[in-house]
Order: structure tokens, then C-alpha cells, then sequence
């Protein structure tokens, strides 16, 4: 006995240390990938955990009001109460995304709060200068900032006739021209500019008075968009948020869309101090967070699942290569718990520092993360992530639960040997009858998952999709050895008419069906995961940009900072337009059931001017007409009308970005909603909820012979498009869920890769024997490797077919429901997928090879 085995044998309680010592110095080949998955696993929910950790933690930044002890502001939230089935009543909630404002008189309320040294009302509305569109706002709120705006040279405005500007607009002394107001209420006057401040470039400061004049002008009388708290010096925040919050109550104040809100969605003012008072200036943090812990929950499940399944197949491949080796010393008169206890320690071994290595790389893995997402748009402007210290410590759970999973799965792999009689352990394993049952009826429930998502509509369409291709994967997993056995077979035909190394593939390939059915698994696994989760949003993508291209009927599009708000009006008005279109883009929330539970669900929607909307932007009406698209009506998306069971005549009720419910009735049905969306308002409607005007967009169509110069001569500072990028709109989570897919189809690859590596030079490396046999018997090297390329391409071909067997269905159902097309991947991405699983079966395969087939003779086993 070696000195570190008698050492392990004192110090680990006899003949179940020395046991695990020896299996994992002996089988360090079979326990390399098994670490290598653990290791994998430990790091991708290590980095998921950080990331949900970061998340739930997120904040909107605090800039405009950090100055300001506490804020006053309007609920950036809504309310939807429904019953389930059989169950009690449920409230969802919603985020909102346009600013609800307060009501003015709560400054006098507020004013009056012990502790409270001043109060600030802050308001924005747009005015234009120069051309160029810009915001309005009170010089006085400059001081709710952490530092008092700096100006430049000039002094602050005082007189109704004075502003402050931003660098680079024009110099203190000169006198600007501002329009304000809106629709037909815009109105001109000139200014005299008092100072230049480092503030925003689009952005005008006014005096207090004259602020709150030019924002009843538009359209905001007796409104503001929250109320800066300065409060006595040693107020703490707690006190100064508690007493403002029973103020507030006692005058019975709600914010401004209180009255146009449903019965069981209340407007109660919030009063926000430390990091919440961000939420009342980056609108699209608070609603922005909750999306992204669903998608990072998701994707952890998926990762999960892939793990255990990837864990699970390399530790059983690992035992099972030993399974004599446990059944000999079972027979020779080892128990059952110290066999158990003699694998739970070797893989324990593995597991806790394969575990750790995978958590001490989460950290750069989640800041890398992070950093993919901002930089791809996919956190929202002024969502903070932090990143506390004590967070570092999360993987280290999930590194636990990798180990637990290793350990468990162990346990069940030597299950039968610890169980069966000494006398019968050498006996060969025989299938099990109820594996085979369970996996046919896995495969049924997933065809029945399928068939129902083919009746559903977008999220529920999707979540059928996931389940339906989640069960029949599983299925296919229970049943790799069939699944293999008879995928041999049917590829054994073709292979003997390839020569000698063709009938010497297809017979090896029949029988080592069932431990080829091992790798075949994995294979299966990636093929239909990947293939779900790319060809899913693929076909969904494809369909969008090819409606928006059939929509597009403009000839130019004018855009950009130099657009003023009343463009439209002005573009139709020059010689050779024939038609112009001005587009807006929002957000409204749809209440409803999802599979019997509440929901709500916001939906990117546009704003139109319907006059000859046709010749700009075609929505394809199926139903109805847009021409009489007005505030209080609405057109439809066909999807969306049938899933609501509403035609041109009846009415839809839903909710705008500010929370105002409405009861809009329905002018049209129209195709192309999935570039469109599935509601087109009227321009006035949806910017009437809006917290300010949109950036204007116009589509103009010319006659034909007329020239687009005169666009660029009539707005010198806007940005003039001919053939203009096609109108789409895109979810708000667009972006994240792009990312997070990659990251997901990533993460898959790689478990797949090890596991078809394990898998295949396990079974490779235990063929050294007859692959030297075979060499003494005749075979060339060149026939030899001719045959286990075949091999491997079998393995490939098998799994691969297998794989788009398994995605076809549910990819099928969703496509036809969600898309009305059959299902599309980009063809980049197909290849990709074949060339990963060729090339690794074909590396797993030859290289473990390489030792039996080298050289003149074969080299004789040691």
C-alpha cells in the first residue's frame, strides 16, 4: 500500500477512504470531464445567481434629485386584480413608463410638514428653438441636483422674458425666438438670454413663473412632475418620509391620472428618499427589473435542467465504465454502504474543488456579463446594478448544489451494484422496461403540449413551445439506447456499401448501440434546445422585418433633434408631398388571463396620423378602415382581435403608458401587427399619455418627378432618409432577451461538448483492444480510421436528426400560431450548429484513437 493510501486509510475511516483515493487517482481520465461539467455548471449559475442578486438590488441612478432629501411623485405602477380559476382573487402589477404627475396643490400640503425647509416643484414641457425640438424646465429645480447647475457666464433667468441655455446654443445678451404649446394652441415669443450653463444642450431653463405659464400652455394645468423635499437640518430620511406620507394622506391627494384610472387601480402619491428617488426621473429602471429577474430565471432553469441532465450523463458514464469493477467488489464482500459511501467520497472529491474553481470564476464572469448587456442596450438608461461585496458569496450556494446534484446522481448510478447480491453482481445490466414507458409517454405529452400551443397566442404560444420541447427532450434521453439502437440500424444499410471500413463502422455501430445511445443524448439535447430557443425568436424576426418591408411606403423619412413638433402639418404642405405620416412610438398595458392567472402586459404600440396612412405605411387592412383612426378608437392587430374576440364596431378596454384606462371602439382589423404591433392609435391619442412629445418621425411620399430637397432647405437640422429603414417595433426586452439567448445557447454548447466528448473517449479508450486486434488481424490504418470517421458520423448524423426530430413539432405549433409561417433559422446558425457536433464527435472519436493506430504494429497493452 502507498503511503498516501495508508495516510487516507487512517485519516478517512478505513476501506471506503482508501477506495475513493484509489478510484480517483486510477479514473482521473473519466472524472476530467466529470469535473469539467461541475466545473462549467458551478460558473454559469454562479454568474446567473450574481446577476439576479445585482438585479433584485437595482435601482433608477439618483441624479436630477439628488439634492432633494425625499420626492414627491405620482405610482409608475398599475393594478389588475382577476380571479383564477378555482382560486381566490389575485392583483398583478405592471410597470409604467410615462410619467404620472402630481397634483399642485400637494405643495401647499407638503410645504406645511414639520421638518420640511422648502419645497421645489419641478415641471418639463417642449418648446422649440430654432428650429430644433428642446425641454423646458424652472431654473429653481436645478437646485433638487447634488450640485447647483454651473453657469457658464450670465446670470440665472429672473423676468418673465428670460432663459438660461446650454452651451453652444447661443451667448448671454442674445435674443431667441421659443414656440411652446401644443396642436393649435402653439404660440411664439422671444426671449432674452441671461446665462449659459453646463446643463443639457436641449434643454431651456425659464423662470418659476413663467416655467409653470408655458406648461399649462401645454396642456399641464395644475400639474407637475414631482416635488422636491429640502428638509430641516437632523431630520433623518425615515421621519421626514413618514410625516410627508401622512400629510399627504390626511388632504386625501392622489396624483393627476387618479380619475381616469380603473376602480381596483389606485393613484396613491409616492413619497420616494434614497436610492428610490431615481424612480421619478429614469422611468424605465423600476418597470425595467422585473423583466429581466424573469428572463434571468428562466435562463437559470434551462441551465439547470441542461446541468443535472450534462452532470448526470458524465458521472453515470464515468461508473459505468467501472461497473464490474464495483460489481467485483461487491462480490467479494463489500456492502452496500460502503460502496455508496466509497463513490459518494470519490466524487466528492471531484465535485467540491471542480465546484469552487467554477464559483471563484463567476465574478469576472458576471462583470463580463454585465458588461455585454450595457453595451448592448439591453439595461435600460439609469438602471443601476450594484455589485455589494457581500454578493461575491452567492456562488458559493450554487457551487453547493452542483456538488449535492453530483452526489446524488453517484448515488443513484451505484444503486443497483450496492443493492444486488454478491452473487449476482457480475451479471449483465438488462434495460428496464419502465425507462422505456416513461419516455414514450414523455414524448406523447410533448406532441400534446405542442398541439395545444398551436391553439395559443404570443406568451402562452412560447411557454407551450419551451414545455413541450423541454418534456420531449427528456424523453428522448430516457430513450437514447432504443433511440440509438434503431438509428444504427437505419444507418447501417448505407455505411457496408462504403467498403471494408464502412461494414466494420456499421457493425461496431450496432453493437455499441447502447453506449453509443450515451452520446447520442447529449447530442439530441443541444440540437433541439438550440434549435428552439434561435429558431423561435428567428422566425418571429424574419416575419417582423418582412412585414415592415412590405408596410413601407415612404419615400423619405424626417427625423432628428431639428424637427420641429408640428412637422406634419408644415410637410404637407410643401409642393410634390403627396402624403405624409407622422409615427409615434409607446407603450400600452393589456389586462387579461394567461392560463387562468392574472396578467399584464405592456406592448410596444405606434401612433399615426390616419390621413392616407395607406401610402406611407400600409398596415395591411383586413377589416374596417383606418381613416377614421381618431382618440377613442383603435385599430387592431387580426391576432390580437381573434384572441380578444373583437371586430371593427366592438370596443377593447386597456391602459396607456401613464395608467389611464380606456375604452377605445374598433375601426380596423390589419396583418402586418408583428412589425406594426397589435394596437395603431391615432397620433393624438397615444401622445396625449405620453410624459412629453415623442421624437418626431415623419414618412412623406412624393409625386412622382418631385424632388426631397426641399425637406432639407424647409428643416436645416433634421435628418432626412430616402429609402427610409422600414417602420418596426420591438418589445422593450428585445435586446436582453437577444443577449440572454446567446449567453443560453452558449452555456448549452458547452455542456454538450463535454458531454460528447466524455461520452466518446470513454468509449473509445475502452476499444483500445479491439482496435488493436483488428490492426493484428489485417486492418490498415487507413481502413481503421475510415471506419470510426464513419462511426463519428453516424453519432453526428444520428443525434442531429434526432435533435430536429425533437425541436420540429413544438417549433412548428409556435410558428403557425404566433407567426402563420413555418418555422426559419438563419443559415449561419444552422451550420454552426452542425460543424460544433461533427467537429467534436469527430475529435472525441480519432484522437483517443490515435495511440492504437500509430505506428507499423500496434503497441501492446501495458
Amino acid at each position: 500500500m502507498k503511503r498516501g493510501d495508508r495516510r487516507d486509510v487512517v485519516r478517512g475511516g478505513g476501506v471506503v477512504a482508501l477506495l475513493a483515493a484509489r478510484g480517483a487517482r486510477t479514473h482521473r481520465r473519466a472524472w476530467a470531464a466529470v469535473f469539467a461539467a461541475l466545473a462549467l455548471g458551478s460558473l454559469l449559475l454562479g454568474t446567473l445567481g450574481l446577476a439576479a442578486g445585482s438585479a433584485a438590488l437595482g435601482h433608477a441612478r439618483v441624479e436630477r434629485y439628488a439634492g432633494a432629501d425625499a420626492v414627491v411623485a405620482g405610482t409608475q405602477s398599475t393594478r389588475y386584480t382577476a380571479k383564477p380559476w378555482g382560486s381566490e382573487a389575485r392583483t398583478v402589477r405592471a410597470g409604467l413608463t410615462e410619467r404620472v404627475r402630481v397634483p399642485a396643490r400637494a405643495l401647499d400640503v407638503v410645504r406645511q410638514v414639520p421638518g420640511v425647509r422648502a419645497v421645489i416643484a419641478d415641471v418639463a414641457f417642449p418648446v422649440t428653438v430654432r428650429g430644433s425640438a428642446a425641454t423646458g424646465r424652472p431654473w429653481e429645480a436645478t437646485r433638487l441636483a447634488s450640485a447647483p447647475a454651473r453657469l457658464l457666464e450670465g446670470q440665472p433667468p429672473s423676468g418673465a422674458r428670460e432663459i438660461v441655455v446650454g452651451e453652444g446654443v447661443a451667448r448671454a445678451g442674445d435674443r431667441l425666438s421659443i414656440a411652446y404649446g401644443t396642436g393649435s394652441a402653439t404660440d411664439t415669443h422671444t426671449y432674452t438670454v441671461t446665462g449659459v450653463s453646463a446643463d443639457a444642450r436641449r434643454t431651456v431653463h425659464f423662470s418659476r413663473d413663467e416655467a409653470h405659464r408655458l406648461a399649462e400652455r401645454a396642456g399641464r394645468a395644475g400639474e407637475l412632475d414631482a416635488i422636491g423635499v429640502l428638509a430641516d437640518s437632523g431630520v433623518p430620511d425615515d421621519v421626514l418620509r413618514t410625516r410627508v406620507r401622512h400629510a399627504l394622506d390626511a388632504a386625501h391627494l392622489r396624483d393627476v391620472s387618479a380619475p381616469h384610472r380603473a376602480d381596483d387601480d389606485p393613484a396613491r402619491l409616492r413619497v420616494l428618499t434614497g436610492d428610490a428617488r431615481g424612480e421619478a426621473e429614469f422611468l424605465a429602471a423600476a418597470p425595467a427589473r422585473m423583466p429581466l429577474l424573469q428572463v434571468l430565471a428562466s435562463l437559470a432553469s434551462v441551465v439547470v435542467l441542461v446541468g443535472v441532465l450534462v452532470v448526470t450523463s458524465t458521472v453515470a458514464q464515468a461508473l459505468r465504465q467501472r461497473a464490474r469493477e464495483l460489481a467485483l467488489l461487491r462480490a467479494v464482500g463489500a456492502t452496500p454502504w460502503q460502496l455508496r459511501r466509497a463513490v459518494g467520497r470519490e466524487v466528492g472529491r471531484i465535485a467540491v474543488p471542480a465546484a469552487v474553481v467554477g464559483a471563484v470564476g463567476a465574478v469576472p464572469a458576471y462583470l463580463a456579463l454585465r458588461a455585454l448587456l450595457v453595451g448592448r442596450g439591453a439595461v435600460p438608461e439609469g438602471l443601476e446594478l450594484p455589485f455589494p461585496p457581500w454578493l461575491a458569496a452567492a456562488p458559493l450556494g450554487t457551487a453547493g448544489l452542483m456538488v449535492l446534484i453530483a452526489w446524488l446522481t453517484a448515488l443513484g448510478c451505484c444503486a443497483r451494484a450496492a443493492r444486488t447480491r454478491p452473487a449476482e453482481a457480475l451479471r449483465e445490466e438488462v434495460p428496464c422496461s419502465a425507462r422505456q414507458l416513461t419516455g414514450c409517454v414523455l414524448l406523447g405529452l410533448g406532441a400534446a403540449s405542442a398541439g395545444a400551443g398551436a391553439l395559443q397566442h404570443g406568451a402562452a404560444a412560447a411557454a407551450a413551445a419551451s414545455a413541450s420541447a423541454l418534456t420531449m427532450v427528456i424523453g428522448c434521453a430516457l430513450l437514447g439506447p432504443w433511440l440509438a439502437r434503431g438509428a444504427m440500424r437505419v444507418l447501417g444499410a448505407p455505411m457496408r456499401r462504403l467498403g471494408v471500413g464502412g461494414r466494420l463502422a456499421a457493425s461496431a455501430c450496432t453493437a455499441n448501440a447502447a453506449r453509443l445511445g450515451a452520446a447520442i443524448t447529449p447530442v439530441v439535447l443541444v440540437t433541439a434546445f438550440v434549435l428552439v430557443q434561435l429558431a423561435g425568436g428567428a422566425t418571429l424576426g424574419h416575419e417582423a422585418a418582412a412585414q415592415a418591408r412590405a408596410a413601407a411606403r415612404a419615400d423619405v423619412a424626417v427625423s432628428g433633434p431639428g424637427v420641429p413638433y408640428d412637422a406634419v402639418e408644415r410637410i404637407r404642405r410643401i409642393p410634390g408631398v403627396a402624403a405624409a405620416t407622422a409615427v409615434a412610438r409607446g407603450t400600452v398595458v393589456v389586462p387579461g388571463k394567461e392560463l387562468g392567472e392574472p396578467s399584464l402586459e405592456r406592448l410596444p404600440v405606434l401612433g399615426v396620423t390616419p390621413r392616407s396612412l395607406a401610402r406611407t405605411l400600409d398596415p395591411a387592412v383586413r377589416e374596417g378602415s383606418t381613416d377614421g383612426l381618431r382618440p377613442g378608437t383603435v385599430a387592431v392587430g387580426t391576432d390580437r382581435a381573434r384572441t380578444l374576440g373583437v371586430r371593427p364596431g366592438d370596443h377593447v378596454q386597456l391602459r396607456f403608458g401613464d395608467g389611464a384606462e380606456a375604452r377605445l371602439r374598433v375601426v380596423a382589423t390589419y396583418e402586418r401587427a408583428l412589425a406594426l404591433g397589435d394596437f395603431l392609435f391615432s397620433y393624438e391619442e397615444l401622445t396625449g399619455h405620453m410624459s412629453a412629445p415623442p421624437p418626431v418621425r415623419v414618412l412623406a411620399e412624393f409625386t412622382p418627378g418631385a424632388s426631397p430637397t426641399s425637406l432639407s432647405t424647409a428643416f436645416p437640422g433634421a435628418r432626412v432618409e430616402r429609402d427610409p429603414v422600414p417602420e418596426r417595433v420591438r418589445a422593450e426586452d428585445q435586446a436582453l432577451g437577444d443577449v440572454l439567448t446567446a449567453v443560453a445557447v452558449t452555456a448549452i454548447g458547452g455542456f454538450t461538448v463535454i458531454a460528447v466528448l466524455s461520452t466518446l473517449t470513454l468509449i473509445s479508450v475502452g476499444r483500445g483492444p479491439e482496435l488493436r486486434q483488428l490492426r493484428l488481424a489485417g486492418g490498415d490504418r487507413r481502413r481503421l480510421r475510415r471506419m470510426l470517421l464513419l462511426e463519428s458520423a453516424a453519432t453526428a448524423t444520428a443525434g442531429l436528426s434526432l435533435g430536429t426530430a425533437t425541436a420540429a413539432l413544438p417549433l412548428l405549433a409556435f410558428a403557425l400560431s404566433a407567426a402563420g409561417r413555418l418555422p426559419w433559422l438563419p443559415p449561419g446558425q444552422g451550420a454552426l450548429i452542425v460543424a460544433v457536433v461533427v467537429l467534436t464527435t469527430a475529435s472525441a472519436t480519432l484522437l483517443p484513437a490515435r495511440g492504437a493506430l500509430r505506428g507499423r504494429y500496434p503497441v501492446a497493452t501495458r
